[in-house]
């Protein structure tokens, strides 16, 4: 069974506008390990956070992240449906695995 961590990474490695970012490495020499480290991000923001978490405001992580690591604006949807999955992942660990948190 896949970690919650390894399905937001799967995630990630499956978003067109993300992976042409790191492709053409829109963020630098480094653009893979940006993206490595979105996913580490949002773990540790999902998991992390002492506010009750908002999905509006996973949806402003990634626009920040891609705009300031990629300097790439998306504006094509794929960052609410990102972030609408991202929202369904992590309700459904809190479910099943209601005593485990991820560090």
């Amino acid at each position: 069974m896949e970690s919650l961590n390894e399905r937001i990474s799967k995630l990630l490695s499956q978003w067109t506008a993300l992976q042409m970012a790191v492709n053409n490495e829109w963020g630098g020499c480094d653009s893979f390990e940006k993206s490595q480290q979105l996913a580490s991000d949002i773990i540790s923001w999902l998991f992390h956070s002492k506010a009750s978490i908002q999905v509006e405001d996973l949806e402003n992580l990634l626009h920040e992240r891609l705009l300031l690591t990629f300097n790439t604006e998306i504006e094509d949807g794929s960052i609410e449906e990102v972030y609408f999955v991202f929202s369904i992942l992590y309700m459904l660990h809190l479910y099943l695995y209601p005593s485990i948190i991820i560090v």
